[in-house]
């Protein structure tokens, strides 16, 4: 079984067990949507798919990008992450991480309101 490890400063925080998760967040300059999938796997996360709802400040659709269900979704050709690591402002809303249907917000995931940055990574063993 594969799994999701949370890190906050290096230390564990969660895990979640989950063969793939979306991560999403609202843009905080143009306000609108954007949404990654990942497959876990031992030793990397891999990007699977992305979709953001609009154009503008670094938010445009990659190549092969396709209109659906009001998103611009395409496969990105990169290769396999061993950690994503996501700033977490207080200017800036709060990451949604979905596994199995079900979401939660970041913040509410490693328990702590005030950190500043969250690592996800496959866990080891």
């Amino acid at each position: 079984m594969t799994a999701v490890c949370l890190l906050v400063a290096g230390a564990l925080r969660a895990t979640l067990p989950a063969e793939s998760f979306t991560l999403a967040w609202v843009h905080s300059i143009e306000h609108t949507r954007w949404e990654e999938d990942y497959r876990v796997t031992p030793e990397a996360l891999v990007l699977t798919q992305s979709r953001v709802e609009g154009f503008g400040a670094g938010m445009e659709p990659g190549p092969g990008a396709t209109l659906a269900h009001g998103m611009w979704q395409w496969r990105p050709n990169l290769p396999p992450l061993p950690a994503l690591h996501l700033a977490m402002s207080p200017y800036a809303g709060d990451y949604t991480l979905c596994v199995a249907d079900r979401c939660s917000a970041l913040r509410d995931l490693v328990g702590d309101p005030g950190v500043e940055a969250v690592t996800l990574a496959p866990c080891a063993g």
